[in-house]
């Protein structure tokens, strides 16, 4: 049964789709089984992942808000190797479309529950905002990936965030917890950023991941690409960190099952 991960943090420019994208890809490079959905209406993740969103035949809003099956309306990538669950502007309606719909906060959970059998990690990209899209994805997930740049404003951005997870996990999702807390476009040489970086660890402690995403412009490049920079430079420093991200976590899972076994 797959483990869910939302990726999500309100403010946007943070590396919600660059890790959604390169995690899932680096994943795929371990050999486990990767349904990456896309959520966010600018359909990013779509094109990073090599999919034109203007050609698409279904999407996530087909799914949301017309019952589709998952299974329907996934796209297989070959070359990076995950399943796309793929976005573009149509899902702008689902925002309001969805106000109206009954268990209008389930909708995604109920939608990937007969295909979470069938893969190991299911990733959501989620849009820059709090809204019912967003809530979706907590609601559907096992836990929240935030990445976050090292700058003045990060924790007054994430406190909202961990205040809308409680909320969730008080009425939506019991089970719902923040997975981890991945620092990106990190530049060690910036003072602020390793004020900002000792906040987090003071904070939160072990749930700031070890593994830093630094600043890089080949994995700036890839997106222009159409692929995860795993794929558009494997020697890139930002595609070796989201590999030890992907292997820290699987690390992670592996001395959780050592110990509840």
């Amino acid at each position: 049964m797959a483990r869910t991960f939302a990726i999500a943090n309100q403010k946007g420019g943070v590396g919600k789709t660059t890790t959604s994208v390169n995690l899932a890809a680096s994943f795929a490079a371990t050999r486990r089984r990767v349904l990456l959905v896309d959520l966010d209406p600018q359909g990013n993740a779509t094109m990073g992942s090599g999919v034109d969103k203007a050609e698409l035949h279904h999407s996530s809003f087909d799914v949301l808000m017309n019952d589709l099956p998952v299974a329907e309306a996934k796209v297989s990538l070959s070359v990076a190797g995950y399943d796309l669950l793929p976005a573009n502007g149509d899902l702008t309606g689902a925002e309001v479309g969805l106000l109206e719909e009954i268990g209008r906060e389930l909708k995604l959970r109920m939608a990937l529950t007969p295909v979470a059998p069938d893969y190991d990690y299911i990733l959501i990209d989620c849009p820059p905002s709090l809204n019912m899209l967003t809530i979706n994805a907590l609601v559907a997930a096992d836990s929240v990936i935030i990445p976050t740049q090292c700058e003045y404003y990060a924790l007054e951005g994430l406190s909202a965030l961990v205040g809308t997870i409680d909320k969730i996990r008080k009425i939506l999702n019991p089970g719902l917890k923040i997975e981890g807390l991945l620092r990106t476009m990190y530049d060690p040489r910036n003072n602020l950023a390793t004020q900002v970086s000792a906040q987090l660890f003071k904070h939160f402690g072990d749930k700031v991941y070890k593994t830093v995403i630094p600043r890089n412009i080949r994995l700036a490049e890839a997106p222009s690409h159409g692929l995860p920079g795993l794929l558009y430079d494997r020697t890139s420093t930002g595609a070796i960190a989201y590999l030890a991200l992907a292997g820290e976590m699987l690390r992670k899972d592996d001395m959780h099952e050592q110990r509840v076994n």
